[in-house]
């Protein structure tokens, strides 16, 4: 059976990032870039950047939209109603979607950024306002979530396309939970052990978590934090081993 894994990063959320050119070279070695989209960073300026590298680099692009908090850079979950995250999400995904017309793209995918993401995982109605708000923009676009989360079930019961997400360079609890930034050993911050983890994920269904156990795991894209130190090299390593294996790297498509 033929393998197939998208490699995916969150763009676009630093000038100084776009401007020194980690965002380009990092984007060289992935298939699918998140952009942020004015929730917790980005604006016409960098999204305009961001998806011509992207075209150029012939990379799916997708929003990356977030709780409407720059402040905090969208790590905080907010309080808002439903319908006002309804709302803003959608304007999200709509600014991010005009800019990708002018380059003649079309968006891919959604995957909500930080505590958002999070939280449409513990919170039904969160998880549907985001679905609504992507229905409302384009139906046919592709919800990203964490391989076994409840979002993604929600997701597809308003029928809407989802793709299972993984992580190269985060470390798992044996619960299927990311470990928490705080605590030891929560990144895989060397090319090696996020390569061994993405080849586990896509040809295995596996990862090894903290504790040693095995933790069954079915994803059809993997992530590579771009904040992640050495995240271009690890990118790089992640791909070509992936493809020395004999897996098909591609980005997901409408």
């Amino acid at each position: 059976m033929e393998c197939l894994i998208d490699i995916n990063a969150d763009l676009g959320e630093s000038p100084e990032a776009l401007a020194s050119g980690a965002d380009l070279e990092l984007m060289r070695y992935i298939t699918s870039a998140n952009v942020a989209c004015g929730g917790h960073a980005g604006d016409d300026s960098t999204m305009r950047q961001t998806i011509a590298a992207a075209k150029k680099l012939n990379v799916a692009v997708g929003a990356h939209p977030s709780y409407p908090d720059r402040d905090n850079f969208g790590r905080l979950e907010s309080p808002m109603p439903p319908a006002a995250l309804e709302r803003s999400v959608r304007e999200q995904i709509a600014s991010l979607a005009r800019v990708a017309h002018e380059f003649e793209m079309r968006l891919v995918h959604v995957k909500p950024h930080g505590a958002l993401y999070h939280a449409t995982n513990k919170d039904r109605e969160i998880a549907l306002a985001v679905g609504r708000a992507v229905q409302a923009i384009d139906p046919q676009l592709i919800m990203v979530g964490q391989a076994g989360a409840s979002a993604l079930e929600i997701w597809r019961g308003m029928g809407l396309r989802t793709a299972a997400e993984a992580f190269a360079d985060r470390t798992y609890e044996s619960d299927g939970t990311l470990r928490k930034r705080t605590l030891p050993n929560a990144l895989l911050d060397t090319p090696e052990r996020a390569s061994q983890q993405a080849l586990d994920i896509a040809l295995r269904h596996t990862v090894v978590a903290s504790d040693g156990f095995e933790l069954p795991l079915v994803a059809q894209t993997i992530c590579i934090h771009s904040d992640t130190p050495g995240a271009t090299a690890i990118a790089h390593q992640v791909n070509q081993e992936l493809r020395a294996a004999g897996v098909q790297v591609r980005a997901l498509s409408i």
